[in-house]
């Protein structure tokens, strides 16, 4: 599985530390899109960025990173095609696979600790889309897009 991951100056940290959970997983591949720094950076940016990448099939999923995460997950549902969940503990990221069928998972590298977000990852990585009702409520979700 291919990830793209980036993140604005408020989550530099929080994406290494990611990258690092990845790493824990065979056959998981990453790209990171940005930024490499603490110079300021608009997370509408990095969130196009990544979700390019998932939008057109390079990865098969993606993960955004902002201070507190709201700015980037709203940029990031903006993009067509995009399912990205704000996630602050494991069961919501678990859920976000299971239920909503989440491409990108999103974090705030502010409001979160680095083990904290490390079992989000895990979760999220290894929860699957369980498809029946919920399937019908995606495509709901993704046809709003077309209003």
């Amino acid at each position: 599985m291919k990830i793209t991951i980036g993140s604005d100056h408020g989550a530099v940290d929080l994406k290494e530390a990611v990258k690092k959970v990845l790493a824990e997983f065979d056959g998981v591949e990453v790209k990171d899109v940005g930024t490499f720094g603490t110079d300021a950076v608009d997370y509408p940016d990095i969130a196009e960025k990544v979700c390019a990448d998932v939008v057109s099939g390079e990865s098969e999923r993606g993960i955004v990173l902002c201070g507190t995460g709201i700015g980037i997950s709203i940029a990031a549902n903006k993009i067509h095609g995009i399912r990205c969940a704000l996630c602050h503990d494991v069961y919501t990221a678990q859920m976000s696979r299971e239920h909503n069928d989440a491409n990108v998972l999103a974090m705030g590298g502010r409001v979160l600790g680095f083990g904290v977000a490390g079992k989000i990852v895990r979760a999220w990585l290894k929860s699957e889309f369980e498809g029946g009702r919920h399937a019908r409520r995606v495509n709901k979700i993704m046809a709003l897009e077309n209003k």
